[in-house]
Order: structure tokens, then sequence, then C-alpha cells
């Protein structure tokens, strides 16, 4: 009994996909990609799902069961996660995570300034600075909220300079044109290297130490622990530097560096090559196409009822058309974190919110096309003796067509454009490639995500004007 319950347990483990999330930023990219080809080779199906926002979004995600392995750092969980906890294992283990052992290197918060300006104003530790309130600071929005960063710095060292938030890809440019003199690094940043930066010298020790280790959910198969545990201790401190500016100075791919490391530590096969130009396109214009089909096809079978409600009852109609004008003035991100507690990450809560973007316009083309019909047209209808509902399918919204589909590309469009963004919680899309430009600065990412979007954005409109010809009668047409 015992032999074939173990292998159908093997066989099950083997057809379940293990999911791997990463942060927003390089390092945490490649250590998703280490994790994702460590199972692979394993025999495992696993997945990445890449740049999925901050630490609480992924540690979430990974206690909801939305992925199942990640990588965090010590100083992160007793700081932000598990705060006040002696005992870091038993903490997390009543959470239903597992903490693996570290990976062999410690990525602390510095902050760092260009070395000629540290150099001519003589600032060489964090202390130095509370002589200079003038010098602009500019820190990444995680590292201005957390409790280990931005606050402990100011209370420990007591800054007397304003600090601003900023993309933390973004600040290095920033500091680079003198519109700041500083800025929050990791100690193993291939930024230290590429821009001649300098590391303040931490000198009151404010920063805890972040050792680099992955958190899997508990219950995974014993053959994905196995993988994972094969990366403890496999990166020291100078080989994450390394890596990091393989991707960032050299321009490899992540999912190539990482490849590089394990063949040549764990002798593992390399990983496939990363696709080309034209599968990339292909990939993310079917993602895109599904965050939008899926959500302007249900914001119109939902919508216009809404609109001829509003037209037929003018009470209920104020509060339908002010409802859904609200949901236009939430910040679309805002939106999508909203979301997240409800429906999790992926493509769930872009196509809700992709949804809701789309009432108002459709609402409001219908109820406008409504109102806009000459009463005496609806009355010849009535004499004729048509019932409601055939004077609603035969007069009104033919004599509306043209303004409920004008509603409708205006939301198209919005769509297009607002999906974008659902790359921010791991719904893919042409947001995808941008994110990922924006991170590592490469113009050429960006436009491969920004280009295709305008065009499929100006495709739809071109569409929608031709199927005008088609729906609108003709005497309605411009």
């Amino acid at each position: 009994m015992g032999r074939p319950l173990r292998e159908s347990t093997i066989v099950i483990a083997l057809l379940l996909v293990v999911v791997v999330g990463s942060k927003q930023f390089t390092e945490s990219v490649i250590l998703g990609e280490l994790a994702t080809q460590a199972l692979a080779a394993q025999g495992l199906k696993a997945e990445h799902k890449r740049e999925l926002g901050g630490t609480r979004l992924l540690f979430e995600a990974l206690r909801s069961g939305q992925i199942d392995v990640y990588p965090e750092y010590t100083g992160t969980l007793q700081q932000e996660l598990v705060p006040g906890a002696t005992d870091l294992k038993a903490a997390l283990d009543k959470l239903g995570i597992h903490l693996g052992g570290p990976l062999g290197f410690d990525d602390s918060y510095a902050i760092g300034m260009q070395r000629e300006v540290a150099a001519r104003l003589r600032i060489a530790t964090i202390s130095d600075l509370r002589g200079h309130p003038e010098l602009q600071l500019g820190f990444s929005n995680e590292f201005m909220q957390r409790k280990d960063g931005w606050p402990r710095v100011r209370e420990v060292y007591g800054l007397p300079q304003a600090a601003r938030g900023l993309d933390h890809s973004l600040a290095y440019g920033a500091l680079r044109s003198g519109a700041i003199a500083a800025v929050d690094l990791y100690s193993t940043d291939a930024e230290i290297r590429k821009n001649d930066l300098i590391v303040l010298r931490d000198d009151q020790a404010a920063f805890p130490r972040y050792e680099a280790v992955l958190l899997s959910r508990k219950g995974l198969a014993p053959e994905a622990s196995r993988a994972l545990e094969r990366l403890e201790g496999l990166i020291n401190q100078q080989e994450m530097i390394d890596l990091n500016a393989r991707v960032l100075i050299d321009h490899v791919p992540e999912r190539q560096a990482a490849s590089e490391l394990l063949q040549r530590k764990l002798q593992l096969q390399p990983a496939s090559a990363s696709d080309g130009l034209a599968a990339r396109l292909w990939k993310r214009t079917r993602e895109h196409l599904f965050l939008v089909a899926l959500s302007l096809g249900a914001a119109i079978l939902f919508a216009i009822p809404l609109g001829v409600i509003s037209f037929r009852r003018w009470r209920l109609g104020a509060f339908i058309l002010g409802a859904t004008g609200l949901v236009q003035t939430i910040p679309s991100l805002a939106l999508l974190v909203f979301m997240i507690p409800l429906l999790g990450i992926g493509e769930g809560p872009a196509i809700v919110a992709l949804f809701l973007y789309s009432l108002l316009p459709i609402a409001r083309g219908t109820h406008s096309g409504l109102t806009g019909i000459a009463p005496e047209l609806i009355e010849s209808a009535h004499a004729l003796g048509l019932p409601p509902g055939a004077v609603l399918r035969r007069v009104e919204l033919p004599l509306a067509s043209r303004s409920i589909l004008a509603g409708i590309k205006t939301a198209a469009v919005i769509c297009v454009g607002t999906a974008t963004l659902g790359a921010l919680i791991g719904a893919g899309g042409y947001g995808q490639t941008i994110l990922t430009g924006i991170r590592l600065a490469d113009t050429s990412l960006i436009l491969e995500g920004a280009i295709p979007a305008a065009v499929l954005a100006l495709v739809v409109e071109a569409l929608f004007n031709l199927l005008e010809r088609f729906v609108v009668p003709r005497g309605l047409r411009l």
C-alpha cells in the first residue's frame, strides 16, 4: 500500500504548478528566477509571477495561497511582518509559512550619495547629514513608510531634512541630475558601482541585518521543498552584487543570469532561452486583449441596462450615474490595491477594476442617446400599438445607437490604457514590459510595451468607427 500511495503523491505534486512571486526590484526578480529554475530542474512545473508589488502584498498573497514561494529578508520579517517575534521560524509556522535557511548574503538598507558630492561636503556617515539641512533627500516610497526605513533613520539620527518619496527605479536618475542629494540603497545594489556612489556608514546602527531567505507555503510538496533547500547558502555578497550588475549594467535578462549561476554552482541544466521579440509581443497582446475583452464585454451587458433604467426612472438614474461617476474619481492604482484582499492578485482584480471604469461612459452614452430622441417618434411607436419592449428594441435603442457606441468606444480606449496597470498585481499585458523597462532603465523595453498599447488603442477606435457603419442607422451617421 505504501509504495503506490507515495508514487501517486509524487505524480500529483508534479502536476501542480508552484507559483513563485517576486517584488518590484531587480534582486527579488533574480531570486525569484533562481527559485523557479531550481524547481523546474527538479521536474516540477513552476511559474514566476514577477514584480508583483511590495512586501505586504507578497506576504499576504503567500498566506492566502495565491503564491507558494517568494524571497524575503530577515530584517523585513522582524521589523514589518512579524514585529516583536523572538523566534521567527515559530512565529511564521503559526501563520502557515515555512522559513527557509539563509541564501548566503545580507542585503541591508543603506544611504548613498554621489562620490563627488559627498567628498565636497565632507560627508562620510549618516550622522554627517545633520550638518547639511539644506540637502534634499529622495527615498523609495516603501522606505518612506517602513518602520525600519526613513522613520527609524530620522529618529535615530535626528535628521532635519525633509524627504521626498520616489519610485526606487527613478530615484537614481534624480540623484544623477542633482534633484536629490541622497537615496536609499541596498548593500548589494549594482547601482553603487554603476553610478559611482559612496555608501554612508551607518555609525549608529539604525538598520538591522537583512539576510535573504525564501518563504514558502507550508504543505508544499516534498520535491519542491528539497529543490528550494539546494539554494540555501548558495550566493555570497559579491556574487549577488555581480548578479545585479549583470542585469542592470550588462543588460542580461534575469532568467539568463540566474541560469548561469545555477549551472556554475549546482551543475543544473541551463534554462531555455528567453522568448524573442515577436513571441513576447504575441504573449503580452493575448494577455492584454483578454483583460480588455472580458471587462468591456461584461460592462456592455451591465451598463446598457443601467442606462435604460436611468432614462426610464430619473430619480434612480441620478443615483446610478452619480455612483458610476464616483468610481471614475478613484485612482486606478488605489482601486487595484483595494481589490486585492477581495480577489487576490492576477487577472481577477484587474478585470473588475476595468469593468467598473467602463460603466460610466457606456451608461451615460446610453442615457444621453435615449434622452436625445424626439418625443414624437416614441409617441408614434406607441400609437402603432407596439408594446414597451418592442419600442425599446426597434425604436429607442436603434435611434440611440450612435451615442451608445460612442460610450462603448470611450470605455474600450480607457480599458486599453488602464489595463497596463494590471501588471502591478500580476495580471500581465503590456504593462509588464513597461514595468520591467522602468526598473531596468531600458528605454527599448518601455517602448516595447508602450507602443503596442498605443497602437492597440488606435486599432480599437478604428474598429468601432467601422462597426458604426453596420450598427448605426444610415440616417444617424455623420
